[in-house]
């Protein structure tokens, strides 16, 4: 396994034993990358997830190749993923959202060539056709797939979402949402309408990597492992790390208003675009039914805080996300059948003020 770390990644607090640092990943016995998240399991029957691969850095530095313009980048997201919804809650409570564009796929995977089998994400034909979602306004695109294949003729790994793209270059310059929030958190303060507002803030990063570091193991990426789990031992596994990683942040969310501390950081969005999915996709459709969020106090509350921060909700579209998730995984629901419930309401009030901020 090799990972290329550049000066640049250094700067931006990223390690190479966290696995969402590998530039690139090669698989001795793979024959290509997996096309969907789906495809990506070991022999035990296990969830693995294959590491993004486009990682290029927005810098202020003047020789850098994508400078921190307003106007030039183009975030391509869908409500219904998590990663990709910490990119566009970035863009929000930031203030970038007239300095970067924005638009929204469709919430359920659809064939994205009639050459293959391949099912992604993919673009609505006109504004009217799918509430929420809209056409590519960049380069008329019908899926996330072919904005791949126009960055790079040759690729061959996953078409996931965030894709951030540049338009001057039309490139993608980066698919790796932890790096996309980072450079949004720093690299266009001088554009960003809300540029105080540091969710990385140095005193606080070896923290916030730590606490990434198993929140995205156990609940993150946890949640998946238990959901794609093709054995009952992984998944077994899988959902004992999910609830012990869920009863640590209960107990955390006991004495602080935040997962960090009493300060909203990096960590809090993180963890907030899997609660927020919890009881309404997780519990049934990836069978993490041992425990529901509104049972857990503190997490439930926290979760209705994060929430109502400003420009947080417009981030949250919860039809996209259970349509996409009941309706796109037919190896786990063939019948694609739509949960009605729960209906949580997330603005309702919560005892979150209650901790000193």
């Amino acid at each position: 396994m090799v990972s290329f770390l550049t000066k640049s990644h250094i700067a931006f607090g990223l390690k190479s034993n966290i696995s969402s640092t590998l530039l690139q990943f090669p698989f001795k016995h793979a024959v290509r990358m997996a096309r969907s998240a789906l495809d990506e399991m070991s022999e035990s029957g296990a969830f693995i997830r294959t590491p993004s691969t486009f990682r290029n850095l927005i810098s202020r530095d003047p020789n850098s190749s994508f400078l921190p313009e307003s106007g030039r980048y183009h975030l391509y997201i869908a409500y219904a993923c998590p990663w990709a919804s910490r990119c566009l809650a970035y863009l929000k409570i930031k203030g970038l959202d007239k300095a970067i564009s924005f638009s929204v796929v469709k919430p359920k995977w659809e064939r994205t060539k009639q050459s293959d089998e391949h099912m992604g994400w993919v673009f609505p034909v006109s504004d009217i056709e799918e509430l929420g979602a809209e056409p590519d306004p960049l380069n008329g695109a019908k899926s996330i797939r072919e904005l791949y294949e126009l960055a790079s003729t040759n690729y061959s790994g996953k078409y996931t979402v965030p894709v951030l793209w540049d338009k001057k270059l039309r490139t993608i310059v980066n698919n790796e949402s932890l790096e996309i929030i980072r450079m949004f958190n720093t690299e266009f303060n001088d554009i960003a309408e809300n540029a105080a507002l540091d969710l990385y803030p140095p005193h606080l990063q070896a923290q916030i990597d730590e606490v990434n570091e198993w929140i995205y193991d156990g609940i993150n990426n946890g949640v998946y492992k238990c959901g794609f789990a093709k054995k009952q031992g992984p998944y077994d596994e899988a959902v004992k790390n999910l609830y012990e990683a869920l009863d640590k942040c209960e107990d955390i969310l006991s004495k602080q208003r935040y997962i960090c501390g009493n300060t909203l950081t990096e960590a809090d969005i993180r963890l907030f675009v899997t609660l927020i999915r919890f009881d309404e996709v997780y519990v049934v459709h990836f069978k993490c039914n041992k425990k529901l969020l509104h049972e857990y106090p503190n997490l439930f509350n926290y979760t209705k805080d994060i929430f109502q921060i400003p420009g947080m909700s417009s981030t949250v579209n919860m039809e996209h996300i259970k349509r996409h998730y009941y309706g796109s995984h037919p190896s786990i629901d063939p019948s694609g059948i739509i949960p009605l419930g729960p209906n949580i309401d997330y603005s309702s009030p919560h005892d979150r003020g209650r901790f000193s901020t």
